[in-house]
């Protein structure tokens, strides 16, 4: 099992630096769960302490996954081939339904184990739970993080619309049966959601320097303005961050804009929501006027390439972001949305995204941003301090990369080579916090065997139990895609797709 060292002096590994230039050979000392020196290698001595041969090794900070959803790692693989996100969304009650606490607790440790796996020690996971968030399904999620050891911040999502009420005009072009279906489905009243995520905050337990709490309205088109400003004065009141989906695709720009009169932004702005703690997922269809807004108030934008592809979504406009003074963060989305929890393939996705949005070299995400994006940019939309660099005074959240793997030989550019070449083949070994979760290719904290286990008989009753609720969605799935392609085929200021219609 897993220990975590008082005092633990970790030799003859490469350490890249927090300058992500230098790359030296080093001691590196860590003490209770943090860096406490980098020395030339042989400088620190050996007496009273434990030795960890880091040879052969390049040690990289952990890196963060700034947006993901926990409860989408039992649902790997059910996602279809051509299906953009309204649709995909169209089924998620019935892909999600059924699920006990435990249920909650083993997809929460599934996403975890792969996180770790691809090298990555801390995560924001939007979690839903149907029909209303629970502090018993809250708490079994922190529990699954904290038994594998990967830092997170857990957000109960929440709505209170029904995709068939968020989409003006959605319900109202369906045909019956259809329509009547539509209308008969429900989420839990606002006041019932925003009551039972005052019960997870008031009663959180959890060790905060690991597994903290946060708030997450699903997306604004989801939630009442009710809904929205209980979640921003809960967000206040209990001092913990606020993230949701913010115009992710060209039907929610369009759409919100018939609903508000006014851009997504613009109207969270007038709500209040948009400050240093706010976090908006994806940000695709984003004008610069609303860039504006998010960097003038200090808020973060969480870039997630992957899904953004796999969902026909877009692809976000990351150097206007920048320049416009928004923090930006990476993240991975959920795994049946982006089929994986691979953030050096999210990292590599965003480098190279940028290159085809602008013909101007100069403007492409450089390898340094792209890293740091994924680690210093998403720890400040998680809120944790001192996270995502290998320096002194830092928590020592270490990566151990294997130098003998294909992709470092031969060794030229070690961080062009973690960020084009890297996809979590040569993680050898992963320490949070000063403990050893991953060593030398094997999980220390729990049995990854006993879980495959758990996780097949899980699936296959989950399966069986939502069957007919995915035939339900199933038949509604053409008319909801039909419905927002006429919208994201409209004019629109700005343009987020390659490259033929412009649309």
């Amino acid at each position: 099992m897993s220990t975590q060292f008082e005092s633990l002096l970790i030799r003859g590994g490469r350490v890249l630096r927090g300058d992500l230039a230098t790359t030296a050979e080093a001691d590196l000392l860590v003490e209770r769960g943090w860096i406490a020196a980098i020395e030339p290698a042989g400088t620190i001595t050996r007496e009273g302490r434990q030795v960890f041969d880091a040879s052969d090794r390049l040690l990289i900070p952990g890196l963060v996954n700034a947006h993901t959803h926990g409860h989408g790692a039992l649902a790997k693989g059910l996602i279809g081939d051509r299906v953009p996100l309204e649709v995909f969304l169209n089924a998620n009650g019935a892909v999600n339904g059924n699920r006990t606490v435990e249920d909650k607790r083993l997809t929460a440790k599934l996403s975890a184990v792969e996180l770790v796996r691809k090298g990555c020690t801390a995560c924001y996971d939007l979690f839903a739970e149907f029909p209303a968030p629970s502090r018993e399904g809250l708490d079994a999620v922190a529990e699954a993080y904290a038994e594998v050891g990967i830092r997170a911040v857990v957000a109960p999502m929440m709505a209170d619309r029904t995709l068939f009420e968020a989409l003006p005009g959605l319900i109202e072009s369906l045909p019956d049966p259809l329509r009547r279906k539509a209308e008969a489905l429900k989420t839990a009243p606002y006041e019932v959601s925003l009551e039972a995520a005052r019960d997870v905050l008031t009663h959180w337990s959890h060790d905060r320097d690991r597994i903290r709490p946060a708030v997450a309205p699903t997306i604004p088109l989801h939630c009442s303005d009710d809904f929205m400003i209980g979640c921003k004065q809960l967000a206040a009141e209990f001092d913990v961050p606020l993230q949701t989906h913010l115009a992710e695709t060209k039907a929610q720009a369009v759409l919100g804009t018939k609903r508000y009169g006014r851009s997504l932004t613009a109207h969270l702005e007038s709500l209040g929501l948009i400050g240093a703690g706010f976090s908006a997922a994806h940000g695709i269809w984003l004008d610069d006027e609303d860039m504006s807004r998010l960097g003038a108030a200090g808020a973060s934008v969480a870039h997630n390439p992957m899904s953004n592809l796999r969902l026909g979504s877009g692809v976000a406009a990351v150097r206007r972001l920048l320049r416009a003074g928004v923090n930006v963060g990476i993240g991975t989305d959920a795994t049946n949305t982006s089929d994986g929890q691979n953030m050096f393939e999210a990292m590599r996705l965003a480098a190279g995204l940028s290159r085809i949005a602008d013909p101007d070299p100069s403007a492409w995400l450089s390898v340094e941003e792209a890293f740091a994006a994924a680690t210093t940019g998403s720890a400040a939309i998680l809120g944790f301090d001192r996270v995502g660099r290998l320096e002194p005074g830092w928590r020592a959240d270490i990566v151990f990369l294997d130098l003998a793997h294909i992709n470092y030989v031969p060794l030229h550019s070690p961080l062009r080579q973690i960020v084009f070449a890297e996809n979590g083949a040569a993680v050898a070994s992963v320490m949070i916090d000063g403990r050893m979760i991953l060593q030398d290719g094997q999980l220390t904290t729990i049995d990854e065997a006993g879980l495959r286990r758990e996780v097949e008989a899980a699936a296959q009753r989950l399966d069986a139990a939502n069957a007919a609720a995915r035939a339900e969605a199933h038949a509604l799935a053409d008319l909801v895609g039909c419905f927002c392609l006429a919208h994201a085929r409209q004019a629109w200021p700005v343009h987020r797709r390659l490259p033929d219609d412009q649309t």
